[in-house]
């Protein structure tokens, strides 16, 4: 039996015949930008997430930098962010020549709260907070702060479709919510995809306005913005996956739930959910001293594994302008040198999931 880290086929023949008449239907239509099926899933979204705004974009990227700049965030400004994120976040505050303040990780792997205030000085604008490998943050902290410092908070849920802290949706607490639909994603399209959700219209105008080449009158552009649209084909696609998100969840949380319960080798960490925050499971990372030698065992048991992420960005060439020197962030550094991605993935079978233990409880 081959596992691999991910089988997008999978989560696509649980609903084929939905998604392959969308496409027809998108494609029949003879209208493919900005068009009726992007207008309807930022309506769909929005009010799945119970929020008043949504604006779909190309990239998860996108609505990272373009929220920066929505805010007016830019060069001589600085963003809190933590460090142990995929780059993403980093380059989405960058590219709009703000400066990124790492804060180091916690052990749900999310930021750390209590080192938030002791980051904070006079050019600080906003706290980025990285709901990563889909647990939510410890919003309730992050929000004190920002309100006493009068920041802005921008969540990444690029990892987190659903997640909740204290009931409350991620992407609807801070005041605006970055999302990706990159196709490994739980709320995945069939190319690349991203949106932002706000409550703030301001926001939500300016957004739509600087994606479409800083437009809101066709030939009449008020700003230098961006060519970053959500298609109509993947704004389609993702209305029918978004029909099933909620029991494509209840999926990897049995998965989830499955490795927690029956994985029982004291060589490995498993993944823990803080009191407050739920977990969608975009991810079930576990860590070991020895991660390339258990790597390499999952392998030559044709168990296919993925690390998240092996460099902090930090510590990567495309930082190195920073100078920030390795041993700065001692956790978000140990965490890179141990941790490991199983397999979890829509579709995955019972006997899969079962091998996956097996093997792992012989290490």
């Amino acid at each position: 039996m081959k596992v691999i880290s991910g089988r997008l086929d999978r989560a696509f023949q649980l609903h084929q015949k939905e998604y392959e008449d969308k496409a027809i239907e998108v494609l029949r239509s003879g209208w493919y930008i900005l068009g009726k099926e992007v207008s309807s899933f930022e309506e769909e979204f929005a009010a799945h997430n119970n929020i008043e705004y949504c604006v779909g974009l190309a990239s998860g990227l996108d609505a990272l930098s373009l929220s920066i700049r929505a805010l007016g965030i830019g060069k001589g400004d600085e963003v809190l962010v933590q460090a142990n994120t995929y780059i993403a976040s980093v380059m989405g505050i960058t590219i709009n020549g703000a400066t990124p303040v790492f804060v180091e990780a916690n052990k749900y792997y999310n930021i750390a709260v209590e080192d938030l205030e002791s980051k904070i000085t006079p050019k600080t604008k906003a706290i980025m907070v990285v709901h990563l490998y889909g647990q939510a943050c410890k919003m309730d902290t992050v929000m004190e702060v920002a309100k006493k410092h009068g920041l802005y908070v921008v969540e990444d849920c690029a990892q987190s479709h659903d997640a909740c802290y204290d009931g409350k949706k991620t992407g609807t607490i801070g005041d605006i919510g970055c999302f990706s639909f990159y196709p490994t994603k739980n709320l995945g399209a069939f190319g690349d995809g991203g949106a932002i959700l706000t409550s703030n219209k301001e926001l939500r105008d300016k957004i739509a306005m600087l994606r479409n080449y800083g437009s809101k009158v066709k030939y009449h552009f008020e700003e230098v913005g961006v060519n970053s649209r959500l298609d109509e084909l993947q704004a389609g696609l993702l209305r029918v996956r978004l029909r099933h998100l909620e029991e494509m969840a209840k999926e990897r949380e049995r998965i989830a739930k499955y490795y927690t319960e029956h994985i029982t080798n004291d060589k490995l960490i498993k993944p823990e959910v803080q009191e407050g925050s739920t977990s969608v499971w975009h991810q079930y990372v576990v860590r070991t001293e020895k991660r390339d030698e258990f790597e390499q065992y999952l392998k030559e048991n044709d168990i296919i594994t993925t690390i998240h992420y092996p460099i902090p960005p930090h510590l990567s060439k495309a930082y190195a302008y920073m100078n920030i020197k390795e041993g700065s962030f001692p956790m978000t550094e140990k965490y890179a040198k141990e941790m490991l991605s199983l397999p979890i993935y829509n579709g995955m079978t019972d006997d899969e999931v079962k091998y996956v233990v097996d093997v792992i409880n012989k290490y």
